[in-house]
């Protein structure tokens, strides 16, 4: 737990405590009684009842419209499998100014459903909600999926020949063993619902408001750094709320599974409901995910010649130092060193976690794994900025920052990825390899490596996903000489003009394309890893 530790205490206790202490100091006292201020505002419970509702729905609608999809991609084989998988994890990792960008092209004033039927929802909160799902859809894909694919099935195949119905089986067998896996796509879905930003901003416009959206307006067009900063603390605490429940659930659903390779279990589909089934997985992620991918390419090829993308490869002399085109490489190098890291951290931590010994802090650590994705990435950078500028911390003016603040959002990814899998393997294999006299590390390599391997490798693109698309704490830590592409995308959608949005929807489809080519090459990689049963 040593360097997980260190790493959160450092990089996102000292930073968000600095900005928050900034905002209720004055002159060197606190100003509690600015909390009480604050919340009696009207218009604040508004952002603070807004918030909690429409996470809510988002999170139950995610997991309506994807628990099925997470199903199909875990028990059925089908053509084009590994590449539809990487498909629908594109979306996730779009930053969300873009998505709101693609709804409102689909949802908005002259977008596709105005042209076809004269219908608009960027009004309304099913924009809003519709985008959360197009976003979220692949947490629960890849997150439940993952660990349904290595659930024996011939568990479920028992209690049926015992006479139970499909239904019985699945709800006494599959779902107590699934418990962890939906209770971490769930929370994440909520958090990322709960802390929505730049879909609000763009979807929501001046009626819809989140605590996420309140935050930058407070701090970057106000400049109320204490009400940004109390409305900072109330989200913490209910984040930190939420990861205390989180925590207490999981604990009590614990058990030992038995996991098989992810290769024997999928199979063609059989039946005619089977084949219902996976035409309606198929035609949501064509309609929900694709579609809106779809206009983006469409606007993005709107000059002739391509011309939206030549003029990447030139700088304006306004806002960018460097052809925007620069921004590919340097996300590619951050989110490779950003991989490494939240691996590295979050492999350690769910290593500690799961141990059989471990105390209540050390498992009291698992919801604070958490709280980067529950805290407003706005305070995250700002406070990179006020507290990492003075020796033996002074990051500022290095690269380094960019991946740490992206790492942060990346360890919670791996930690809920491996846990669910880590916690399902036997105790009593670890200690029949210790007894036949192997050490620590060999028990690790010989008996949990084996069996974590896909999930280590499901975490890492996940970690690798996340990094390319951070951009609520990376826009104010990015270096103007060295974008990365969704700075680069914010900048140019701030933009007035055609040229500019043109070339937006260009590196968007471009930053679309490399998360599909790597996170395809990652099923190639994992596809290759089939050892046979564990």
């Amino acid at each position: 737990m040593a360097l997980p530790v260190a790493f959160f205490g450092v990089f996102f206790a000292y930073p968000v405590a600095a900005i928050v202490a900034r905002g209720l100091q004055v002159d060197g006292a606190w100003q509690f009684g600015r909390i009480a201020d604050v919340l009696a505002q009207p218009d604040i419970r508004h952002v603070l009842w807004f918030t909690t509702w429409q996470a809510l729905a988002s999170t139950a609608l995610t997991l309506l419209v994807a628990l099925p999809g997470a199903y199909v991609f875990a028990r059925f084989d089908f053509p084009g499998k590994q590449v539809l998988r990487a498909v629908v994890t594109v979306p996730f990792v779009l930053p969300t100014v873009v998505v709101g960008t693609a709804f409102l092209a689909l949802v908005g004033r002259g977008g596709l459903l105005d042209e076809l039927w004269g219908v608009r929802l960027d009004t309304t909160v099913w924009a809003i909600l519709l985008a959360h799902v197009f976003f979220n859809y692949a947490v629960v894909v890849r997150t439940v999926g993952g660990l349904w694919a290595q659930l024996d099935p011939r568990q479920e195949e028992a209690v049926r020949m015992l006479g139970a119905s499909r239904w019985t089986a699945w709800r006494t067998v599959t779902l107590p063993a699934l418990g962890p896996a939906v209770a971490a796509a769930t929370l994440m879905v909520f958090l990322f619902t709960f802390t929505s930003f730049g879909v609000v901003q763009i979807l929501g416009g001046p009626t819809f408001s989140t605590l996420e959206v309140e935050i930058y307006r407070q701090t970057s067009e106000i400049f109320d750094l204490s009400t940004a900063a109390v409305l900072t603390l109330v989200q913490f605490a209910a984040v930190g709320a939420i990861l205390a429940v989180h925590a207490w659930t999981v604990r009590r659903r614990e058990s030992a599974l038995r996991l098989v390779d992810a290769g024997q279990t999928a199979r063609r589909p059989r039946g005619a409901g089977q084949w219902a089934l996976l035409a309606g997985v198929l035609a949501t992620v064509v309609v929900l995910l694709l579609l809106p991918l779809a206009v983006l390419v469409q606007r993005s090829l709107g000059a002739p010649g391509f011309g939206y993308y030549r003029a990447l490869t030139s700088a304006d002399g306004g806002v960018f130092l460097v052809p925007p085109i620069e921004a590919i490489g340097n996300s590619l190098e951050y989110a490779v060193v950003a991989t490494l890291i939240a691996v590295a951290v979050g492999g350690l931590a769910a290593a500690a976690l799961t141990r059989r010994d471990a105390g209540r802090l050390v498992r009291g650590f698992d919801a604070l794994l958490m709280l980067p994705l529950g805290v407003s990435a706005v305070t995250v950078g700002f406070g990179f900025l006020i507290a990492l500028d003075e020796p033996p911390l002074d990051l500022r003016a290095t690269w380094i920052l960019v991946p740490l603040a992206q790492a942060l959002v990346g360890v919670p990814f791996v930690v809920r990825t491996m846990l669910p899998v880590l916690r399902a393997v036997d105790h009593r294999l670890r200690e029949a390899a210790a007894v036949l006299g192997a050490s620590p590390w060999r028990v690790w390599r010989e008996v949990d490596l084996p069996m974590v391997r896909r999930a280590l490798l499901i975490s890492a693109g996940f970690a690798f996903a996340v990094s390319l698309g951070e951009f609520g704490a990376t826009v104010f830590i990015a270096r103007p000489d060295r974008p990365t592409l969704p700075v680069a995308v914010a900048k140019l959608l701030g933009r007035a003009g055609q040229l500019n949005y043109g070339q937006a929807m260009a590196l968007s489809t471009v930053l679309m394309v490399v998360c599909a080519v790597a996170l395809l090459v990652l099923e190639r990689l994992r596809g290759a890893d089939r050892t046979g049963e564990f």
